[in-house]
Parts: structure tokens; sequence; C-alpha cells
């Protein structure tokens, strides 16, 4: 007979006192930490503990018994459901600094490294409908909430076009509408639903992989150009036509409308071929003067005009002169590295993704710009002493690798090569301090700037600039794989 599972306790009358790292807030009960989402700081609340540890516990509130004088009123009603946006009840300003608490608690407590004074947030000019590129789901069973659930009502129609719960690869939230991209992306998501449902086109049934409207893109750059790229799960070619040429139709100012057939048990599309029904196959995004061609595959920082806010730290921490030679390390589609090389002696980028580094050709030749190198390939593979000798040693290295930080390997070989300049960009401070621990050993950090570049969520870049110690104060190279990976 299974045994029976401990009821966890309902605790009444806790005060939020913080907010945490992961986007969860903090309040202390006796001895006992306890994170639950979605409070703020001087909340009274009564908390549901869900899971319970020796030091710590994990909750959900269930009344708010008087809430904190900084909880302000969310502005979006799928607000706690859809996953997103998890610090809408928090006024913009106070986000701004715990973003960068974050960043100092990251420093201190992981990195152990000394530091200058870490810089206000720089905070994002838009703080709604920031985003330049949105996913939304197609599925045949929606998520119900549980104010739903208990109404007992029936809900026969549970065709939905959305988000998925967090968590959950199958429960898709139908979304009436979301504010991190301009309206239109409401539109065209509303349209193309209500256009399936009036032709019984089906609805994707993610458990059994099967279904013909699976999901949809919208790219919307600052240029005014619009990508829209909808995934069909069937090859139904009368079906697909009918279908893109209504949203042609009703939507002429989509400057790049595709499609791809994807049978596949997952969602991507890296592997598949995309077809263009109208339009061209890219937009452009422009900085400066600069266009940088954006594919249906390509990366690029979703909120356009706070990546231009965070490309221009990342040059000032550089301090080119036009004489240095620069590696661009994790350069994507070369956005940085083209960015830059108008104030480098040479820049050269190396990206895993080979579709990535065809990109950032592309950018450099619209451009005019022949200062630029761009190489495909693992960059503890490419990046190597064989490498640096053939292309030079770096005056300046500027690093932006993915939330996993850098390998140990590349740390090693940055080292080795003692660039006089190395400017770290992140996505999470939390690995970058460990990054930066290993750096200690020959370098200073002489700058850090937090750049909010998702507002209202808990996610914060930093972009901190390391400088070359004095020979004297230098240490040994070696920064192992395995401490890399301890994060």
């Amino acid at each position: 007979m299974a045994r029976k599972r401990k009821e966890l306790p309902v605790l009444e009358g806790v005060e939020i006192i913080d907010v945490a790292a992961e986007g969860n807030a903090v309040a202390r009960v006796d001895d006992m930490v306890v994170f639950v989402p979605f409070g703020a700081p001087g909340d009274v609340v009564d908390v549901k503990i869900d899971k319970k540890k020796r030091s710590y516990a994990q909750g959900h509130i269930t009344k708010i018994v008087k809430p904190g004088e900084v909880r302000v009123e969310p502005f979006c009603s799928h607000f706690t459901v859809c996953g997103g946006c998890r610090w809408q009840h928090l006024p913009y300003e106070f986000q701004l600094r715990a973003k960068r608490q974050q960043v100092v608690d990251a420093l201190d407590r992981i990195g152990h490294v000394a530091h200058p004074e870490v810089a206000p947030t720089l905070g994002s000019k838009n703080i709604r409908e920031y985003r330049n590129k949105m996913e939304y789901t197609f599925s045949n069973k929606c998520w119900l909430t549980f104010e739903q659930l208990k109404s007992g009502e029936e809900f026969p129609d549970r065709d939905a076009a959305g988000f998925h719960i967090p968590g959950a690869f199958d429960k898709v939230l139908d979304i009436d509408r979301c504010h991190l991209q301009d309206d239109f992306s409401n539109r065209i998501r509303k349209f193309v639903k209500q256009w399936g449902k009036e032709h019984s086109l089906p609805f994707y049934d993610l458990r059994l992989n099967e279904g013909f409207l699976r999901t949809m893109m919208v790219r919307m750059a600052s240029t005014g150009e619009i990508m829209v790229l909808m995934s069909f799960g069937e090859d139904r070619p009368e079906d697909i036509a009918a279908l893109m040429q209504a949203v042609k139709d009703e939507f002429p100012e989509i400057t790049s409308l595709l499609y791809v057939i994807n049978t596949k048990a997952n969602d991507t599309i890296g592997d598949l071929p995309v077809i263009t029904f109208a339009g061209k196959d890219y937009i452009e995004e422009e900085m400066e003067g600069l266009k940088f061609r954006v594919g249906p595959k390509s990366f690029y920082q979703t909120n356009s005009r706070q990546a231009y806010e965070l490309y221009k730290v990342a040059r000032d921490f550089a301090g080119l002169t036009g004489e240095e030679l620069v590696y661009d390390l994790y350069t994507g589609t070369g956005t940085i590295a083209n960015f830059v090389s108008r104030w480098a002696r040479k820049v050269v980028g190396i990206e895993y993704v080979p579709e990535a580094i065809e990109d950032a050709k592309v950018n450099a030749q619209v451009n005019g710009l022949d200062n630029t190198l761009f190489y495909a390939g693992d960059m503890k593979d490419v990046l190597n002493a064989e490498f640096i000798e053939r292309h030079g040693q770096p005056d300046v290295m500027i690093v932006d690798p993915p939330r996993a930080g850098m390998h140990g390997d590349v740390v090693d070989v940055i080292l080795e090569a003692e660039p006089e300049r190395i400017v770290y960009v992140s996505c999470n401070p939390a690995t970058q301090a460990r990054d930066l621990a290993l750096l200690d050993a020959k370098y200073t950090i002489t700058a850090v700037q937090p750049v909010d570049m998702f507002p209202h969520t808990q996610h914060v870049e930093n972009v901190v600039r390391l400088e070359l110690k004095p020979l004297q104060e230098r240490g040994g190279v070696g920064a192992s794989a395995q401490a890399s990976e301890e994060l």
C-alpha cells in the first residue's frame, strides 16, 4: 500500500521581504527561507507550501492579506498564468534596481572578484511592445485555468493560439492580448485562428504530434518591415495556399510571408526548407546606417532599440581607436562584429552555427565592410593557439556566450592570448561571474553596466570591461573545463 503523502501547511500572515534572481519573491519564516512567485516586498500573504527542504521551501500565494506599498496593478489579463512578464506587479524603477542587485550579488557571492561600483541598470525606453519576435503555438486542447475548472462549465471548443505553459510541453494557453509586441501580432494571430476554425483546419495535437496548424512566428523590425512564418504539421497544398493568400490579402503590410512544413516531433525548423509565399525571404534591421538582414532562422536580439544601446555600451567599453585587431567570440550573425568594425582595423568573428556565419558574411557584404572575417565551429575547437598565430594576437576580445557561459578551454586560450581589453556581454550574471573569477588571474574588472533587455521579467544583460593586469600581477593559466561547468 502506497504511503500517503504528507500534506504541507498553509503559512498565514507571511511578509514578503525581497525578490530573488529567478523571479520569485522571498519571505523568511523562523529560520526557513520561502520562495514564492508573484509577491512584492511589503506584501503580507498566506502561502501554501508546495515543496519543503531542510533550509528552504517553495510555495504559492493563496491570499494577499495586505498588499505592499511597492505593488502595482498588472496590465495583462494573463498575468501569473502564461509564465511570462513575472514582474508586472513591480514598478519599473524597482525592477531596474533589483536587476542591478542581481549583478552585484553574482559578482560578490559567485565570482568573489573585486569590481568597481556597478552602474545603475540601463532601462528600456519601451517597456511594452518592445519585442521584435514572437512565437505562437496552435493547439487543439487549450489549457484550462484553475478558475475555469472550478466553475464546472463545459468547454467543448478547446482550440487555442498562444503560449506553452511553463514546464508543460503539451499545454497551451489561449491568448487574448499579449503586450510584448505591437498589436499587429495579436491581430494576425486571431485572424489565423479564426480562419482555421471557419475552414475546419485541424489545430495541432501536441501529444499525438498530428494536425495542420502548428506554430506561427512574427518578426517586426524597427525599420517597419514585417515577417510572418507559418509552420504546418501536414503537407496540404490547397489549404496552405488558401490560408497564406488570405493572410496576404488581410495584411498587405507584411514584407516577408513564409511557411514551412514540419512533420517532426519537435517545433525546430533549423533543418527544414523555408518557402517564400510572398515578398522577400528576410527583413532588415538598421543601426547607425548599417543594415542587418534577418532571416527566419537568424538570431537577432529581440529588443531592437535596446540592442542598439547594449552594443553602444560594448563598443564604448572596447575603447577602439581604429588600430585594433578585435576578436568577436560567439558572434552569432555578426551584429556586434559589423557594428564595431568601422572603429577597428580588423574584426574576426567565431560562431558555432554555420548558418549564422553565412548571415554575418552577407551583412558585412551588404554594408560594404571589408575588414571582417567570420569562422564557424565549436569555440573550444576553433579558438586555439594555431588560430591566433594565423590571425594575429587580438588587442580586444568581445565575448557574448550563451547562458551556460564559456567553456574552460576557451577561458584558457583567452588567458594565453592576453588581449589588452576584454568586453564580456552576458545574459546570465551567474555564469558570467564564474568566468570572471577564472579571468581574474590576469584581468581587472574596470567597468560594469547592466542593461535591461526584457522589462517586466527577471532577466538582465550585463556588460563588463576587463583590462590586462601589469605583468608582475598576472597569475598562471589553467582554468579547467570542470570549473567552467560548475554552474
